[in-house]
């Protein structure tokens, strides 16, 4: 993969993950309800790879 390719996926996960945690504080949701779907969507799709 090329660098520039690297470096501008970093920038949109990072883009993405900033723009999540902002609208997830506006909204008023709960730090902990976000931590607890981001655990339950990651132990799903581990799950799911061990089919």
């Amino acid at each position: 993969m090329p660098l520039t390719h690297f470096l501008g996926l970093m920038a949109f996960v990072l883009l993405a993950a900033g723009l999540t945690l902002a609208l997830a504080f506006w909204i008023g949701l709960p730090l902990a309800a976000l931590a607890f779907a981001a655990l339950a969507g990651s132990l799903f799709l581990g799950l799911r790879q061990l089919r």
